[in-house]
């Protein structure tokens, strides 16, 4: 069967049509609303042929039909004009991105995600920095008592995580300069997957006669990153959910709260790296998401993906708008990063 220019207008309107409202739309409907030039039983017909063809859904053999997970695809990679941002949106997606501080990346990580949130009205997913593909910047080495040693390590990623080490003497501010300055020398600018047998050997040459101080220091430095990497995921706009009626639903609702607060389920979803990709319906490959659809981008610092946003609505979203200001918004977060590559 064909997919002829008349059904491919004919399927456009049906899906701007249940997107704008949620109720199964049928032929009537489309021939008063959208000036086809056919009559309402010639759509009738071409509506039974496209839902032949898989791009089309009938819930009830007395209702109309909305689009299927095949119909929203072809939708969006043929059928979707590219919608343009307002002034408005524009200025307040920079509002919240751009002029941020040096070392507050975890700050506007959470102000894409809010602005994200607020402007698609749909749940916003942040996947934290990958520790293992973030570099070490900056290892320093601090006093707190004589048995105590304030270890600050910095990412590139803008992460700063504090960690205390117990050792039985602690040196004086001039030595834990030169053992900070040690450290640094071996595992500066490096991941943690490349701190080897290697560098660490070398690093115990270096710390001759710091034997506890470097017993302590390097499982710190483990537990520290390990700590980092498995940080929860950060929702925001959970609740825009249930402005869609489909969610009305008081089963729907709750497999959709289920499927957020499985961490592990999030992760797999969202996990992209690279440009906007969306998945709709059953593409996601896990059931408990077969009634949503994810938009998914990875943010950056100079070339080295860190981590990923995503959004997470039914298939019902105006994917037009929705995928425009995912797009800005990845754009000015990305560009107010870069800064962070040659910090």
């Amino acid at each position: 069967m064909e997919m002829d220019e008349r059904k491919i207008r004919i399927l456009h309107a049906i899906i701007n049509d249940y997107i704008g409202n949620g109720e199964p739309v049928g032929s009537r409907t489309i021939a008063k609303k959208y000036d086809l030039g056919i009559s309402s039983a010639t759509i009738r017909n071409e509506m039974a042929d496209l839902e032949d063809m898989g791009y089309l859904e009938q819930l009830h053999t007395s209702s109309g039909r909305k689009p299927s997970d095949k119909g929203y695809r072809l939708y969006v990679d043929k059928l979707m004009p590219k919608e343009a941002l307002s002034l408005e949106e524009e200025l307040r997606i920079k509002g919240y991105l751009i002029d941020v501080a040096l070392g507050e990346v975890d700050k506007i990580l959470k102000q894409a995600v809010g602005v994200l949130s607020e402007l698609t009205h749909l749940t916003c997913i942040l996947k934290n920095p990958s520790v293992n593909k973030s570099r070490i910047k900056s290892l320093q080495l601090l006093s707190i008592d004589s048995n105590t040693i304030l270890v600050v390590m910095v990412t590139d990623g803008g992460i700063i995580k504090n960690n205390l080490i117990r050792t039985h003497s602690v040196p004086n501010a001039d030595v834990l300069v030169k053992i900070s300055n040690a450290l640094n020398y071996r595992i500066k600018d490096l991941t943690i997957e490349e701190i080897n047998l290697e560098v660490i050997n070398n690093l115990k040459k270096d710390l001759r006669g710091y034997d506890d101080i470097f017993n302590a220091i390097i499982p710190s430095i483990y537990d520290t990153l390990r700590e980092t990497e498995n940080l929860e995921v950060y929702t925001e706009g959970t609740a825009n959910i249930f402005d869609y009626q489909e969610f009305n639903d008081i089963d729907k609702a709750k497999e959709f709260l289920s499927l957020l607060s499985n961490k592990d389920l999030v992760k797999n979803l969202i996990n992209t790296e690279g440009e906007l990709t969306l998945k709709i319906g059953g593409e996601n490959y896990i059931k408990e998401a077969k009634d949503c659809s994810i938009i998914s981008a990875s943010y950056n610092i100079g070339e080295t993906s860190l981590g990923t946003i995503g959004l997470i609505g039914p298939t019902r979203i105006p994917y037009s708008k929705i995928m425009s200001i995912m797009a800005k918004v990845m754009k000015e977060l990305n560009d107010s990063l870069r800064q962070y590559s040659d910090y």
